[in-house]
């Protein structure tokens, strides 16, 4: 009786916890995917220093691009979050920021925030989770 108890509680403590990523933006839609990457290969080499970034291809809506602030490594869709998905959405790393390619609004990789805005909308950058153990980074949503 007492373990069919403990079981019952612990199955509603797990279903109780949701992950949520507070993705409100209109124009990217959400979806699910997990990769595990090892950041040892020299491939993810600028992932090791304060202020590197790396995208990925393939994952999310547009790519993923990891950034390096303070030696945790953070995601972000690399889908312009102010404008719907097309040829010219996917932003591209310069620096410590991402550009749209399509309107040159310009991102900040360490927080997410616009810092210069060529359209009525100002959404952030969609966040997505990541979680290090060892030389493995899981980036997930």
């Amino acid at each position: 009786m007492v373990n069919a108890l403990r079981l019952i509680v612990l199955t509603l403590i797990i279903f109780s916890c949701e992950k949520s990523n507070d993705n409100d933006n209109p124009f990217i839609p959400d979806v699910r995917f997990e990769k595990i990457i090892n950041i040892n290969l020299p491939f993810y080499n600028d992932l090791k220093y304060n202020g590197g970034s790396f995208y990925i291809n393939g994952l999310g809506v547009k790519g993923v691009i990891l950034f390096n602030l303070n030696d945790n490594i953070i995601a972000w869709e690399a889908s312009c979050p102010n404008e719907k998905p097309s040829d010219c959405s996917t932003m591209e790393i310069k620096g410590l920021q991402a550009e749209c390619k399509c309107n040159s609004n310009l991102y900040s990789l360490a927080n997410g925030q616009p810092l210069k805005i060529n359209t009525n909308n100002s959404f952030p950058m969609v966040p997505y989770f990541t979680e290090k153990s060892g030389n493995s980074l899981r980036i997930y949503n």
